[in-house]
């Protein structure tokens, strides 16, 4: 099959599909791997290992699209990328469909074959829905870098009040709240915990509760989600971190205009959902270059590629995860691969110019076409 990997341009994005391990893995099973020359330089991966592992290193990003039967990419298409799409490849990448409507319409008008990372999901487990093995490398990244990011925002010289995250002996410690407790949020409090905070987790899942609760051996707080408590809690923090996740879904608005109103000026909001459209009320995405924007005086930290920060870690744990169903696709096709493996065949979004995910069919309101009648 001829895989290709564009160079990401998304602002401020540095990282890469595919690493050069990755490359040779595909290029020793007999497949043609072309990169676009500089894809890797971001990633402190450089032409020359690509090179030797395998790739074709291709200049023009048109024609690393055009030799594509599968194309690899680790962010969304922008709109100076759809003049690509065409209904004879598969584009396997993010997507995030459920908040981004001009691209949903693009790739169904175009026919395109997208089968996204993030909604590529194990089978449930006792009625629960399962994991998510594609996007949880990316989460626990991103759940890592949120509570650094939001102990620098909360220094005066971002905007923040000006407070220590672990204080110092006879001051008190930054109160974190995390909302949601999944592969972000548990990796938050990891870290927030770790730089020294008074750190409270929030879920609806009081299984998942216990399980922090041992984890941590009491080093965190955990906390049932509801609006009152919920309330009190985001009011009363320094720092809170949004990591809400409805698997192909929107994002939950769960703090409001009206609760960053009475928090302390100069408290900070890190929004790791901003991609599926963000968990508080007020978020909008924004990028590395700009990352913070003021609300009530508080400082909202929004950026929707925040792994791309840290591409060359990122990198490396996406390919860890991607390269076995790439395999797969590389390897019987696309039809084949799907119907062979369920959680892939979740990861389907768009195909013959329909949608096959609920959630993103939800989102804009459109009619779900059968996943089966797509692997016809």
């Amino acid at each position: 099959m001829r895989i290709s990997v564009p160079t990401e341009v998304k602002n401020n994005e540095y990282r890469v599909a595919l690493t050069p391990a990755g490359v040779d893995d595909l290029a020793r099973a007999g497949h043609d791997v072309f990169v676009q020359r500089g894809a890797g330089e971001g990633s402190s991966m450089p032409d020359a290992e690509y090179e030797a592992a395998g790739a074709t290193l291709l200049d023009d990003p048109a024609e690393v699209w055009a030799r594509a039967e599968l194309l690899l990419k680790v962010k969304e298409p922008i709109a100076s990328e759809y003049g690509y799409f065409r209904d004879d490849f598969v584009l396997f990448t993010y997507l995030h469909l459920a908040a981004d409507r001009p691209l949903t319409e693009s790739l169904v008008a175009d026919g395109v074959t997208a089968i996204a990372y993030e909604t590529v999901q194990l089978g449930s487990v006792d009625g629960r829905s399962g994991g998510l093995p594609l996007l949880a490398p990316m989460s626990e990244v991103a759940g890592r870098l949120a509570p650094t990011v939001g102990a620098a925002t909360l220094l005066r010289s971002a905007g923040g009040l000006g407070l220590l995250m672990s204080g110092v002996p006879g001051t008190r410690p930054a109160r974190v709240t995390v909302i949601g407790g999944g592969v972000a949020g548990a990796n938050a409090a990891v870290i927030a915990v770790g730089l020294g905070a008074d750190v409270t987790v929030f879920d609806t899942n009081v299984q998942r509760l216990r399980y922090l609760d041992d984890h941590f051996q009491g080093r965190v707080k955990t906390a049932a989600s509801n609006p009152l408590d919920l309330d009190r809690a985001v009011v009363d923090s320094d720092l809170v971190i949004g990591s809400v996740l409805v698997p192909g879904a929107k994002a939950p608005r769960l703090v409001t205009n009206d609760m960053v109103s009475r928090m302390r000026p100069g408290s900070v909001l890190v929004d790791i959902a901003v991609d599926q459209g963000g968990c508080f009320e007020d978020t909008h995405p924004t990028t590395h270059a700009d990352p913070t924007f003021p609300v009530h005086g508080s400082m909202f930290y929004c950026v929707a590629n925040m792994p791309g920060a840290v591409p060359n870690t990122s990198t490396s744990a996406l390919t860890n995860a991607t390269l076995p169903y790439i395999r797969q696709i590389a390897r019987r096709g696309w039809k084949d691969a799907l119907r062979a493996d369920a959680a892939l065949a979740a990861g389907l979004n768009t195909a013959g110019g329909t949608i096959v995910n609920a959630g993103v069919a939800n989102a804009h309101g459109v009619e779900l076409a059968p996943l089966e009648a797509a692997l016809a």
